[in-house]
């Protein structure tokens, strides 16, 4: 009797955390479904206005000393960001809900003056805050707050990209390589379903790519599609070390964060007035489309490295991940065209190996193919995917981020990314 008893009450307690997480991972879902909603129509209207008027990255400069000048005087570090957030998943660390004001109007300013920076990081920084803030709101304790934080943090991406599953799946995969946080499974895919199912009930288009070519799954494929992810592994090393080289030079050699957004931003004027182009500035998603389809410029990859490193070096904000996706096709276009590969599909595996590279999140990768690209062709995006993973080795763009297991062997190493 008391076998049956027990049995009873294990699955009361089952079926009462599913419901509860339901709800709190619906609330999250919600606001970070409206919230990103909103800060994505604001980036598309920041986009478009500079497109139509040119002159106004000639502000940009202005833009950085006044993103120095929020965060100052919130008392906010201006290398607060998606470390943080990372962070306080496997620490009592709590994210402040400032960052979520601070991170969408420096976004914002970003992208209206020009700067090279995707949506990501503030989609990360503002769901962690959302989630953060339900969490107090209801009196979460430690452990809970950091799957709260999880649902926040899928729930904004999965708006802003309308990819809900790779946000899921990313939020769980993230926080420490070779360790997925199946806790949060179910809390996570409920809060993006909801935040995505709000963002198309407000008329969000998601990110979707047309390919008009996949290959068969031949030997010659295969063997083309390892070559063409060792390049992109060796390419997320050189990213990241791009990324974090600049960095650690801007801050030596301009210590003040006003000049440091100052001159930040009149590097990236100069270099665009210089190249005639504003094919490098905000996000780039034109420019994705153009490689899917099979036209890239063969130095694209290579400015926007440049561009994307001294734009958040300087302090300004957005993440890199949307860049990561604008070198991955572009330089994937080029390198599948030299390999024989057909442009627009190497573009595509770039595109995916290259953020597979530099997060170190293959299975979200391989579903972020699906979302994006459809499911034909999956079994060379899952190649891909384990190729990239691989060799790019210990680096990652997030340094809090943990390598809990080597990916060499099944050994314990716990250490951070590179």
């Amino acid at each position: 009797m008391e076998l049956y008893v027990h049995k009873i009450k294990s699955a009361e307690n089952y079926i009462k955390t599913f419901i509860r997480w339901v709800f709190l991972a619906s609330i999250t879902g919600f606001i970070g479904g409206v919230i990103g909603t909103l800060f994505h129509v604001s980036v598309e209207h920041a986009t478009e206005f500079r497109a139509e008027n040119n002159w106004i990255i000639l502000f940009l400069p202005i833009g950085g000393v006044v993103i120095a000048v929020l965060y100052k005087l919130f008392k906010m570090s201006d290398s607060t960001g998606t470390n943080q957030i990372i962070s306080s998943i496997r620490s009592d660390q709590k994210v402040p809900f400032v960052l979520a004001p601070l991170i969408f109007i420096s976004t914002f300013i970003t992208h209206l003056f020009g700067g090279s920076a995707g949506r990501e990081g503030a989609a990360l920084q503002l769901g962690g805050s959302i989630g953060s803030f339900v969490g107090s709101f209801f009196h979460l304790d430690e452990k809970d707050m950091h799957l709260i934080t999880l649902c926040g943090m899928s729930s904004v991406f999965a708006a802003l990209f309308g990819t809900p599953l790779t946000a899921t799946l990313f939020a769980m995969e993230v926080i420490s390589i070779g360790v997925i946080y199946y806790s949060s499974l179910v809390p996570c895919l409920v809060s993006s379903l909801m935040a995505y199912g709000v963002s198309l009930y407000f008329g969000v288009v998601p990110v979707r790519f047309y390919l008009s070519y996949i290959p068969d799954l031949t030997l010659k494929t295969i063997i083309m599609t390892v070559v063409l992810a060792a390049l992109c592994a060796l390419l997320s090393i050189v990213f990241i070390v791009s990324m974090k080289k600049t960095e650690h030079l801007m801050e030596s050699k301009l210590k003040n964060i006003y000049v440091r957004g100052f001159v930040g931003g009149l590097i990236i004027v100069i270099m665009t007035v210089l190249l005639k182009t504003g094919d490098y500035n905000g996000a780039g998603m034109n420019i994705i489309e153009k490689a899917i389809g099979g036209n890239a410029r063969p130095e694209a990859f290579i400015l926007k490295i440049i561009f994307t490193a001294v734009t958040i070096a300087a302090g300004f904000k957005g993440g890199e991940i949307v860049p990561t996706f604008f070198i991955g096709a572009t330089f994937g276009c080029l390198a599948g065209s030299l390999l024989g590969l057909n442009p627009g599909f190497s573009a595509a595996i770039g595109l995916v190996a290259l953020f597979c590279g530099v997060v170190n999140a293959p299975i979200a990768s391989i579903v972020l193919s699906i979302e994006l690209f459809g499911v034909e062709g999956l079994l060379i995006f899952a190649i891909a995917c384990s190729v990239s993973y691989m060799l790019s080795g210990y680096y990652g763009l997030y340094s809090s981020q943990k390598i809990v297991y080597s990916k060499l062997k099944a050994e314990f190493i716990n250490i951070n990314a590179k």
